[in-house]
């Protein structure tokens, strides 16, 4: 199998999604902020150029994460979301002008170079294009339940942390899920074409999934920082992913003595994204808290 054209769209992808990341938090920065899920603040993003701007990088992370997912399997494309940790990082030193320290880049080689050894041993196989619905029940039961679960535990936590990761592990799901059913739909246009595409329920399964993850997304936002959830959101990711590759689409990872170099390679990820998560550049994407006794914005 040819992975040379998935694995470069994925890492445009990736690219992408950090650029979007950065200009998103920048205008969650500029928005109330209030205990609980909050629907207008969507309406208030809208009115922000440079959410905007980030929101024109997601829908170029989109193209480029379809013709991915079109052209390889799932657990070869979603785990190299892992990079947009790294990248993100990378894009904010540069698009908030913030230095990147000899151990941040030491970080990014470490996530870069755990991944690729991890796949490099991975080896997956396998493209199957269309997945029988009852096969589809119940993972999405499965998914979108343990989203729900996490989502709850978030509300019943004050800002911190805790809240974020939590939010951040739900929205990892939604878009795990959003591209297991994308998947299914673009094959469903080469095959079909434009009719079968909007006539399929993976095609609205997947925007409607998509949306709801980008909403937990924003609130993880807000509730936390960005080195609470992000982790959680691109490792988790590519966790469920793998696990819906496997499950969903019967793609096949190497088993035996691979798996030694694949867990060091997960070792070295899980590392360098925790290194990565405590270098200065992230404080300059938390959400500032008001000074004690002060009231906040309304």
């Amino acid at each position: 199998m040819h992975t040379a054209l998935p694995v470069i769209f994925a890492i445009c992808a990736a690219l992408s999604n950090a650029v979007a990341t950065v200009l998103q938090r920048k205008a969650a920065l500029t928005v109330p902020r209030s205990p609980g899920f909050r629907a207008g603040l969507m309406l208030d993003l809208l009115r922000r150029p440079v959410w905007l701007a980030g929101m024109l990088a997601v829908v170029t992370a989109a193209v480029c994460q379809a013709v991915a997912l079109a052209t390889g399997p799932l657990t070869i494309v979603q785990p190299l979301f892992v990079l947009e940790l790294p990248l993100t990082l990378v894009a904010a030193s540069v698009l908030l002008h913030r230095h990147l320290p000899g151990r941040g880049w030491l970080a990014v080689a470490t996530v870069v170079g755990g991944l690729a050894v991890a796949l490099a041993a991975a080896s997956p196989t396998g493209n199957r294009t269309q997945v029988a619905l009852d096969r589809w029940v119940p993972a999405l039961a499965v998914c979108l339940g343990t989203a729900a679960v996490l989502a709850l535990a978030a509300l019943r936590r004050p800002e911190g942390r805790a809240r974020a990761a939590c939010l951040g592990a739900a929205a990892a799901i939604g878009y795990a899920v959003t591209a297991a059913l994308m998947k299914s739909s673009t094959h469903i246009l080469d095959e079909q074409g434009l009719v079968g595409f909007f006539t399929a329920w993976q095609t609205y399964a997947f925007a409607a999934t998509g949306v709801c993850a980008l909403f937990l997304l924003e609130n993880a936002m807000q509730a936390g920082p960005l080195v609470a959830s992000q982790p959680a959101l691109t490792l988790g990711d590519a966790t469920v992913s793998l696990v819906l590759g496997i499950t969903l689409y019967e793609e096949v990872v190497r088993s035996g003595w691979w798996l030694l170099p694949q867990l060091c390679g997960v070792a070295l990820v899980v590392s360098g994204v925790f290194a990565l998560s405590r270098t200065p550049v992230t404080r300059t994407l938390v959400v500032p808290r008001p000074p004690s006794g002060a009231p906040r914005r309304s």
